[in-house]
């Protein structure tokens, strides 16, 4: 049976940089998604043209930069993740390859062959955040998924976080101890019935 080996991270791009060559309802897409997770991603976006929608959704975000342009390889300088989604297989793939020449992880829209990451389905409640992912098999599963956990997970779980966060605050002893503690006041999460 094949597993899903992917390693989950969370990104704070607010403290990265990261480029999307592509202007088009892909593009639109990618942004989309990131800036619903991350809304001060510092993102700029290469494209000869760019859909009306794009350029409104960029419009309403001051660290997103549009750069009307075909793309060029020194682009890619003071990058740490990029994203290709134009409509031409060529230029996605030599986005790629110049990226892996650079070590940049590297994201090619609807090939996964050329994907070091994919864009999994992200519910968000506060401070709680929960990605999903099917391996890049299916976005639509994901999907799915993503609006029936949106659905059953309660809007007052962030509450419950920020309560035992401050609790935790006033924890005495050593790291272990702190850790047992969260555990046992934590286990009725888990308790099935």
């Amino acid at each position: 049976m094949e597993r899903n080996e992917l390693y989950p991270i969370f990104l704070k791009l607010h403290n990265i940089n990261v480029l999307i060559v592509g202007g088009g309802n892909v593009g639109l897409e990618k942004l989309s998604f990131m800036l619903k997770s991350s809304p001060n991603a510092n993102v700029e976006v290469v494209a000869t043209k760019f859909i009306p929608e794009l350029e409104a959704l960029a419009e309403n975000h001051p660290s997103v930069i549009l750069t009307q342009s075909k793309f060029k390889k020194k682009m890619l300088k003071k990058r740490h993740m990029v994203i290709a989604c134009t409509d031409d297989l060529e230029i996605n793939k030599r986005v790629y390859d110049l990226a892996r020449e650079r070590y940049l992880i590297c994201n090619i829209a609807d090939t996964p062959d050329l994907c070091d990451y994919y864009l999994g389905g992200i519910i968000t409640k506060g401070n709680v955040k929960i990605a999903i992912s099917t391996n890049g098999k299916s976005p639509t599963t994901a999907k799915r998924l993503r609006e029936f956990f949106e659905e059953v997970i309660p809007e007052d779980v962030n509450k419950m976080v920020e309560n035992l966060n401050e609790y935790r605050k006033t924890l005495k002893g050593n790291f272990e101890e702190k850790v047992q503690r969260m555990n046992e006041i934590t286990e009725a999460l888990k308790n099935k019935e």
